[in-house]
Order: structure tokens, then C-alpha cells, then sequence
């Protein structure tokens, strides 16, 4: 006799089959260090999240729900590689599924994932490396401030924004951002491999909907998470959520071990550095 059928006739009811489990882990907002009151998005605030999703013993797959402008190339690496390292440890496959946006950065972290899903107005690419800045000297000179520097190290105080722009700072910079691309170029090249369809104008920086990007291999598919998993592992499919970390309200206001003086200039710090993600997101039209 079927040992389900058998299973059947007891008492606590049919035998099931164990649904499956997919953990969904939000990947919501700029990339960088963080501040005192911003959750960026980081390897130190995800290290956690990102093994939990890993955790569960009857897990299917995990899958990325990206919304991000991008950020920090460095943090950006740090992330997708831890992903990447338990997912091959383990053995389960990783989706990424774009919302709004998942541009230089946020795409970055997107091709941590086998495959890409977006919807057909999402945006996605902006494979570049980009560094702005302002320059005040001709307002200090109106104003009759005078600027001091300095500096051990000839090089120590370049893109001063006080300071008049060098051509060589400009050709450093340019070289440390060249540097930046390749490694960008290589890890899409990598992780995408023969799915891409474009050639160098991927690498421009420009962006695109995601119905084009589909055209140019960038994402596998048009579609949502829900309806995505539904249909790869069945309609009994169990999502799981993987949450960050929430800090109390007397953390958020006074961070352990920070006087006035330092909480104040922290506030600061953290007024512009929303500025930063700010413009970020604008540049997306969202």
C-alpha cells in the first residue's frame, strides 16, 4: 500500500508534502557606510540578513527584492560577494526581482543573482562610475575668505573644492575611476556571461526600461516576485520575508558613547548624506 495513503487514515490527517520555502530579502535604498540615523544599504547592516536567508533547512531559493540608485562601488562588491559565497555554499539559487530602479550600484547587486526579473517600466543599468563635487573659489573671493591648507604629501588636499581644479587631480581621479569601471564591466561580464545582447554602449552608463533591458540581456524576464515564484516552484509557494534590524527610538536619538557636540555634528553628517541619496534617486526621475 501507498505509505501516503496509509498516512492518510491517521489521525492527525493527510500527509503533506513540505511547501517551499523561498526568503525574500529587501535590498531598499543607496549604497554606502551609513550614518547615524540613515539604514544604508551596507555589508555591516546586511551581513545579519543576509545569512538568515540562507538558514532555513527546507529553502527553494532566495530571492532579492531590489530598489536602489546605487552608491558605494566598494559596498556594492561587498554585498553581492557575500551573497554570492552562501549561495554557492549552499547550494541554492538566487533571483533578483527590480522594483524602481536597480541602476550602478543597485544593478551591481542585482547580478548577484542567477537570474533578473524587472517590470517593463523599472529602470536598469547606469554601468558607470561617476564623482561630483562643487568648487567655491570664486565665492571665497567675493566674500575676501582666504583658504589654508596644509598638507604633508603633495597629493593630500586634491579636489579641494576651495581650491582652484588641478589637471593633475583630475587625471588621478580619472584613473581611479577607470579602474572602478573595469571592475564593474568584469562582474557583469561574469555574472551575466552569454545573456547579454549589447555591446559597449551596456558600458556608457545609460539607463534603460526594463522591457529594453530585456533586449539587451541585462534582466531574464518581465515580471514580479510573486507571480515569478509561483510559477517556478508552485502555487503553494511560501515567502519569507528576512527583516533588518530595527533600532529603538532612544538609539536613534542619542547613538551610544556620542556627546551634544558629536551628535549634532553626526545630524549634520546625516543631513548630507540624505542631500547625496537624494540626488541619487533624482536622477531617475524618482
Amino acid at each position: 500500500m501507498d505509505p501516503r495513503k496509509l498516512l492518510s487514515w491517521l489521525p492527525f490527517g493527510r500527509f503533506r508534502e513540505p511547501r517551499p520555502l523561498v526568503s525574500v530579502l529587501r535590498l531598499d535604498g543607496g549604497i554606502g557606510p551609513g550614518g547615524t540615523l540613515r539604514r544604508a544599504l551596507n555589508i555591516k547592516s546586511l551581513a545579519g540578513p543576509i545569512e538568515r536567508a540562507f538558514q532555513p533547512r527546507r529553502l527553494a531559493a532566495v530571492a532579492l527584492v531590489v530598489n536602489s540608485p546605487g552608491g558605494s562601488a566598494a559596498q556594492s562588491a561587498l554585498i553581492a560577494r557575500r551573497i554570492r559565497q552562501l549561495a554557492d555554499e549552499k547550494q541554492v539559487p538566487v533571483f533578483a526581482f527590480v522594483e524602481d530602479v536597480a541602476a550602478s550600484g543597485g544593478y551591481w547587486l542585482a547580478c548577484a543573482a542567477d537570474e533578473i526579473y524587472a517590470d517593463e517600466a523599472s529602470i536598469v543599468g547606469s554601468i558607470g562610475v561617476i564623482y561630483a563635487g562643487f568648487g567655491f573659489v570664486e565665492l571665497l573671493d567675493k566674500l575676501g575668505v582666504e583658504r589654508r591648507v596644509h598638507t604633508a604629501g603633495t597629493r593630500k588636499a586634491i579636489l579641494d573644492p576651495f581650491q582652484r581644479e588641478k589637471p593633475e587631480d583630475v587625471e588621478l581621479l580619472l584613473g581611479m575611476q577607470a579602474d572602478l569601471h573595469e571592475t564593474f564591466k568584469d562582474y557583469v561580464r561574469t555574472r551575466r556571461g552569454a545573456r547579454l545582447k549589447g555591446g559597449d554602449e551596456l558600458y556608457t552608463g545609460a539607463f534603460w526600461t526594463g522591457r529594453r533591458a530585456l533586449e539587451l540581456g541585462l534582466v531574464d524576464g518581465l515580471g514580479e516576485i510573486r507571480g515569478q515564484l509561483r510559477a517556478r516552484f508552485g502555487e503553494k509557494v511560501e515567502l519569507r520575508p528576512v527583516l533588518r534590524e530595527r533600532r529603538g527610538l532612544g538609539r536613534l536619538l542619542r547613538p551610544a558613547g556620542l556627546d551634544s557636540e558629536e551628535l549634532a555634528a553626526s545630524f549634520v553628517a546625516e543631513l548630507a548624506s540624505q542631500g547625496e541619496e537624494r540626488l541619487l534617486w533624482s536622477r531617475f526621475g524618482l
